[in-house]
């Protein structure tokens, strides 16, 4: 008989949680809170400032700058973070490219896995990219849509991004403490004061007629208008 009471006491303790608990059980789970762009800048803003405002100070610019200028070297797989106040650039830091995919060349259509090559603005921001942070750039740019037609290539690709971690197919993985650094930059000076090169070469140190040998003429002509560019920024003397 005791056990008789004992089990139904157990049933009735277990019908009780189970109509306290069913609807809360059978509610689908509630997805992370967004993040914002201005919400990222403001949580990370201490953290990138100890870090890039003494590179800041040493190249004699004040923090945070008016623009800032990215110079992506596909060969050295290393990027270049540029910035100004006023005409002048200053080099500010380098960061090394952790992951990237492809070779020499334009990216000509989707999933050839390349990096686009060219002159590019940041088209938005993502605080809340599967990659940490990430920044797209504007890749189809005029110049990349007027050679597709030209050549009748309908599906050339987007999304490319610099993003963190390390792995990519196309984009270019930077780690996730330099992505909160570029990230930030973006996020203060807004999109349209940061630029985006991205070269097959340093052109600075490689010859343009040797690296563009057996080129197509509108990838030498792309690769020529990438050199001249690339002469912008040379590393400067402090002033005393």
């Amino acid at each position: 008989m005791g056990n008789r009471v004992s089990n139904t006491c157990r049933w009735i303790t277990a019908l009780l949680l189970l109509a306290a608990w069913g609807p809360l059980m059978a509610r689908p789970a509630q997805p992370a809170e967004a993040r914002s762009v201005d919400g990222v800048v403001a949580e990370l803003f201490d953290k990138v400032t100890s870090r890039l405002q003494p590179r800041f100070q040493f190249a004699g610019l004040e923090w945070p700058p008016r623009e800032v200028f990215l110079v992506a070297l596909k060969d050295a797989r290393r990027l270049e973070l540029w910035a100004r106040n006023d005409e002048a650039w200053f080099f500010i830091r380098d960061y090394r490219i952790k992951g990237m995919s492809g070779k020499a060349g334009p990216k000509l259509k989707r999933g050839d896995r390349q990096v686009p090559e060219g002159l590019y603005d940041i088209e938005w921001l993502n605080p809340n990219s599967a990659f940490h942070l990430s920044l797209k750039i504007n890749y189809p740019n005029e110049s990349d849509l007027e050679q597709a037609r030209v050549e009748d290539r309908s599906d050339i690709g987007g999304d490319i991004f610099i993003h963190g971690k390390d792995v990519s197919r196309g984009c270019l993985a930077m780690g996730d403490n330099a992505v909160e650094e570029l990230f930030v930059l973006a996020g203060l000076l807004g999109k349209e004061n940061v630029k985006v090169l991205i070269s097959p070469f340093d052109y600075r140190s490689t010859p343009l007629d040797d690296a563009t040998a057996a080129q197509p003429p509108w990838i030498v002509e792309r690769n020529r208008r990438i050199a001249a560019n690339l002469k912008t920024f040379q590393p400067r003397r402090r002033d005393p």
